[in-house]
């Protein structure tokens, strides 16, 4: 039996032994005629995550029409085992297209909270606007998710795009507030294991506010490195150290399965998260994993950041990417991209912000001027990508990228050293953090003081930047018709605090048929 604080955080009937849904509810991957439903049961008090204890147990959900569950359109059952981690999911298809359902899990006499969904319209529908969500970084030591909860509150969400680092692998301690912890994650150590990491995704998911989000619509997500260790590739992480914390084979093993455990994901090739989903004639949305088939990051001292036989996504998945874009007839092509694709030079920022916004982007901090984890680091991959969507005249193709803890709005151009003379093959909207620190908070000064100082020299030394915003915490919201596609950017008051407020900061948009970004004067 468990004793102490865990014990007693606990919920009644989960501490006496009934079944209990502590980490919520969940769905993703929302297709026409379905929906992948999620949840974890904690049948006894012994079955904690991570401890591999606990009996099968029998759960059983239901999805409706009407959020009181009396219209009901699906029912079914699973078998949460502890091989699983007492996960569970349903893949449920025979849905209706475009359709709001509500579902709920039930085991032992114990319902879960009743949650919404969101089928995708038919493929051939012809659909006036979608609106997602777009989130990356969220960094439990470092604040409170507020940003979940006005994505939440909104009510007007036909998903949400998690774009990586759902969660942190360090110890606690290491990555916080301006050092600060803000709230300790579990376990404290840096996770290393299956266990490890089924204990920190769990930590994750009894957020309240990403509870609630969970709660209100469907997920679309990718991994990033923090899913995994920082700066992860195939063949180890700059965060892993062989022998000393194990194989990295094991590691990257056992992050995977506890993603495809925690997370309302459908596994896609081999293992991985790259897929595709489609909403109707309106977009299709491709999601990249770039962790899983990619060259190590290049030492930024020699040129292999251009050597053709380094790769970013491997060739299997470009060539899926390629075709997938060149055979689309949607409106708009999306593409949900984990790291920057648009080139970014440094420029001739004073030593005092160039070595904090190298720490940020994992730099050397001396002065070279690209981040080798993001597409510059593999220059061959984007070359090859932007001069296909040129010769086959592939257009309204827009990335939404996360990782690197600031907001950015540009064009992506084949040529950065001639643009704007040369074009632009595609546009990229870039989320901030939800809570991981940004550069102000690195160098510990006021918000925005040096958003105001670094912006302009990044813009002058990047013609093809629109915006960037390296200072603040929030999200996105993505609205999309035939005629544009529009980021609507939204920062905290203060990621340290349970109540923060959200409010507008800025929108950017692409027209149709332009490949450019502009400024727009309101949200949607």
């Amino acid at each position: 039996m468990l004793a102490g604080p865990l014990a007693a955080a606990l919920p009644a009937r989960a501490a006496t032994g009934a079944p209990a849904f502590l980490h919520g509810v969940a769905s993703g991957d929302p297709l026409p005629d379905g929906v992948l439903l999620w949840t974890r049961v904690t049948p006894a008090p012994e079955a904690i995550p991570g401890s591999g204890l606990g009996p099968d147990t029998e759960v059983g959900w239901v999805v409706a029409r009407d959020k009181a569950l009396t219209d009901v359109v699906a029912r079914g059952s699973v078998t949460a085992t502890a091989a699983s981690d007492h996960t569970v999911k349903a893949d449920v298809r025979g849905l209706a297209p475009a359709t709001d359902y509500w579902f709920r899990f039930s085991a032992g006499g114990t319902d879960s909270p009743v949650a919404r969904t969101r089928t995708a319209p038919a493929a051939d529908a012809d659909v006036p606007s979608l609106r997602f969500g777009v989130v990356s970084c969220a960094n439990w030591e470092a604040g409170y998710f507020a940003a979940y909860r006005h994505l939440a509150a909104r009510g007007d969400l036909d998903a949400w795009l998690h774009l990586g680092d759902y969660i942190y692998e360090y110890k606690s301690g290491e990555y916080a507030a301006r050092g600060k912890v803000v709230r300790p994650h579990a376990p404290a150590n840096e996770i290393l294991t299956l266990a490890d990491y089924r204990i920190r995704h769990a930590k994750y998911k009894t957020d309240p506010d990403l509870q609630a989000l969970h709660l209100t619509a469907p997920v679309i997500a990718i991994w990033d490195d923090h899913e995994f260790a920082d700066n992860a590739w195939p063949g180890g992480a700059v965060n892993h150290t062989e022998g000393a914390e194990g194989s990295w084979a094991a590691r990257q093993a056992a992050a995977k399965q506890a993603y495809f455990e925690w997370m309302p994901v459908r596994p896609a090739l081999a293992g991985t998260t790259y897929r595709r989903l489609r909403f109707g004639r309106l977009a299709d949305l491709s999601l990249l994993d770039l962790r899983s088939f990619r060259s190590q990051q290049a030492s930024t001292a020699s040129g292999s950041v251009d050597d053709p036989d380094r790769t970013l996504t491997g060739r299997a998945q470009l060539d899926w990417l390629k075709a997938g874009l060149k055979a689309s007839d949607t409106k708009w092509r999306l593409v949900g991209n984990s790291v920057m694709i648009s080139p970014f030079a440094i420029g001739s920022l004073s030593a005092d912000l160039l070595k904090p916004l190298a720490k940020l982007l994992g730099l050397p901090q001396e002065g070279i001027a690209f981040n080798t984890d993001q597409w510059d680091g593999y220059t061959d991959d984007r070359r090859e990508l932007l001069a296909h969507l040129r010769s086959n005249a592939i257009r309204n193709t827009v990335f939404l990228t996360g990782d690197i803890h600031m907001a950015w709005a540009n064009d992506v151009p084949v040529d950065a050293g001639t643009y704007p003379l040369s074009p632009s093959a595609a546009t990229e909207f870039v989320v901030t953090s939800v809570t991981s620190d940004n550069l102000d908070d690195i160098v510990k000064v006021p918000e925005g003081s040096l958003s105001a100082v670094a912006a302009p020299v990044i813009k002058a030394a990047n013609r093809h930047v629109h915006w960037v915003d390296t200072d603040r915490h929030g999200y996105g919201v993505l609205d999309i018709t035939a005629e544009r596609a529009q980021m609507d950017y939204y920062v905290l008051s203060d990621r340290t605090a349970r109540d923060a407020r959200s409010s507008w900061a800025r929108s950017y948009r692409t027209l149709t048929g332009t490949q450019k970004v502009e400024r727009t004067y309101d949200p949607v």
